[in-house]
């Protein structure tokens, strides 16, 4: 059964990540990850970037499910905190 620290270090290590938050179950995992990687990419390739960081565990006994809740720029995070007064 994976561990949140497992799936936080697999995006990590070829995702570098200014903010990382990952829940989850062991089998159950939903992300929220602010990366300057993601500058100029589409969401469907901002994701596909996450996705790749655990392609070996996708769809396997371990990694039953994925879900992407925020994949943004920390240009794109303060933008939406001054737009929603925080």
């Amino acid at each position: 059964m994976l561990t949140i620290e497992v799936v936080k270090k697999m995006i990590t290590d070829i995702l570098p990540c200014q903010q990382i938050t990952v829940e989850g179950d062991g089998r159950h995992f939903f992300v929220q990850i602010i990366s300057e990687s993601f500058t100029g990419l589409s969401r469907i390739n901002r994701h596909r970037l996450i996705k790749e960081a655990l392609s070996e565990k996708i769809g396997s006994d371990e990694l039953h499910a994925l879900s992407i809740s925020k994949a943004i720029t920390p240009e794109e995070w303060q933008q939406q905190n001054i737009e929603t007064g925080k």
